[in-house]
């Protein structure tokens, strides 16, 4: 077999095999909220940990609590910043089990508080933000709109790598 055919097919051997370690099917992520560490409790910034995940749709929030001290309000927005959910309307739905499993189904965002008095004041909120498309959200700030994801830029910059090395091969065999 001449070089540029061995050239070529190893680099076709490479390309997929590399195309194989990359590639991963997406996948809803279970995030346990604070990590374990404290798990659904005051000890935690929750603003942080929300900043440092990149969240898609159909990932799911799992809050471990000690039931008998906390639980779980999806709230609106409004509740979410004044740490009032009395008003019409502002709970959306309550988790009390001390073990929620809460499924993010759609690109939006996602406001969460301790319903127990000074809790939320306390820090024990959390907001989500689930962006449309690839994940790569994050928590949205707290008086605008969520930013461009790092993830996303990430992902891009990987597709950007492939496709130069995919350049390099075909450059190396029209020389060789």
């Amino acid at each position: 077999m001449p070089p540029s055919h061995w050239c070529r097919r190893l680099l076709a051997v490479a390309l997929v095999s590399m195309l194989l370690v990359l590639w991963r099917p997406t996948e809803a992520a279970e995030y346990p909220v604070g990590d374990g560490i404290n798990g659904w409790d005051t000890g935690t910034n929750y603003a942080s940990w929300a900043q440092n995940r990149a969240f898609a749709t159909g990932d799911v929030l799992v809050f471990e609590y000690v039931k008998s001290q906390h639980n779980v309000y999806e709230v609106t927005e409004a509740a979410y910043r004044t740490c009032d959910a009395s008003a019409a309307g502002a709970v959306l739905a309550t988790y009390d089990t001390g073990f929620d499993k809460v499924p993010l189904p759609e690109a939006r965002s996602y406001w969460f508080i301790c319903e127990i008095p000074g809790h939320c004041m306390g820090g024990m909120k959390l907001a989500v933000n689930v962006p449309a498309g690839p994940p790569g959200g994050g928590a949205p700030a707290p008086d605008a709109p969520p930013s461009p994801s790092a993830g996303a830029a990430c992902r891009s910059s990987w597709v950007s790598w492939a496709a130069g090395l995919v350049v390099l091969g075909a450059v190396h065999v029209l020389v060789n």
